[in-house]
């Protein structure tokens, strides 16, 4: 294993019980070295699989990846102020500037996360091996297409997000898919015109996996969000619903078309 695999794994060996088991306020100045720790492992299981990782490929592009992911997050964090689907449990234990620094590091690892355990799903032979599927044109006229219906879900949800919540997760790719287009730079498009859906499998069971970190972690934290989902407020796996857990799919796709308007010349994914 690579020395940041090492490394990680001490982060999580240590964190993680720390994480679960101290009292008071722990999450707050635990939850970044957790998964960095986690990112860590990652990337060294990547660099053994495939011969290269973010972190070999880009040292800046890798630590930038921080950065860019604090935006990122802050984004959905403004959303559900409308929304209203999750809080912080405990977050007034916190003055405001104590509370919006410590969630600006905690968001900074989401994207690197992401992008990461994407790259490992890419690894796998199931993954490398799919045959071709159903085919998007790339063309102007699709991209109008996605953008309109992109901005409509993103009014419905906003207008009433009682009912329309779930779209949030859908209508931002719509968005950014066109954006990323028109500006010339990667979107899905140019891999489903042929026929390769491998890229969105990957990031899709990349979110999934954090997914299930992140909700299993947060279990028994302290602070911890817990979520309200009208209409969904069942089957929990840890906090969150299981049908919550299917937002997670298009929130990967959000952040690596976040990610390519945000930032032209940023790592390229092997994806």
């Amino acid at each position: 294993m690579a020395p940041q695999g090492w490394l990680g794994l001490l982060l999580l060996a240590m964190c993680w019980p720390l994480n679960w088991t101290l009292p008071g306020l722990r999450t707050a100045y635990l939850f970044f070295p957790l998964w960095l720790g986690y990112i860590l492992v990652m990337d060294a299981l990547v660099r053994w699989r495939a011969g290269t990782s973010l972190w070999t490929r880009s040292r800046k592009g890798f630590v930038l990846l921080f950065i860019l992911s604090v935006p990122a997050w802050w984004l959905f964090e403004i959303i559900n102020r409308r929304t209203g689907n999750w809080e912080y449990l405990g977050a007034g234990s916190f003055t405001p500037l104590e509370y919006y620094a410590l969630c600006t590091l905690s968001f900074s690892t989401v994207m690197p996360a992401v992008f990461e355990t994407a790259e490992l799903v890419r690894t796998f032979r199931r993954v490398k091996s799919l045959r071709a599927g159903a085919r998007v044109p790339d063309t102007p006229r699709v991209g109008l297409g996605l953008l309109f219906a992109g901005l409509a879900m993103l009014a419905l949800t906003l207008a009433w997000p009682k009912f329309f919540y779930p779209l949030v997760w859908i209508s931002l790719v719509f968005i950014f898919e066109p954006a990323n287009r028109w500006l010339d730079r990667p979107h899905f498009l140019e891999w489903l015109q042929h026929g390769d859906w491998r890229p969105v499998i990957s990031l899709s069971l990349g979110a999934l996996i954090c997914g299930f970190f992140w909700e299993m972690w947060n279990y028994w934290s302290w602070p911890q969000w817990i979520y309200h989902t009208p209409g969904a407020q069942f089957l929990h796996v840890f906090e969150m619903p299981l049908l919550g857990y299917g937002g997670y799919i298009p929130f990967a796709l959000e952040l690596f078309g976040l990610k390519n308007l945000l930032w032209a010349r940023g790592p390229k994914l092997e994806l």
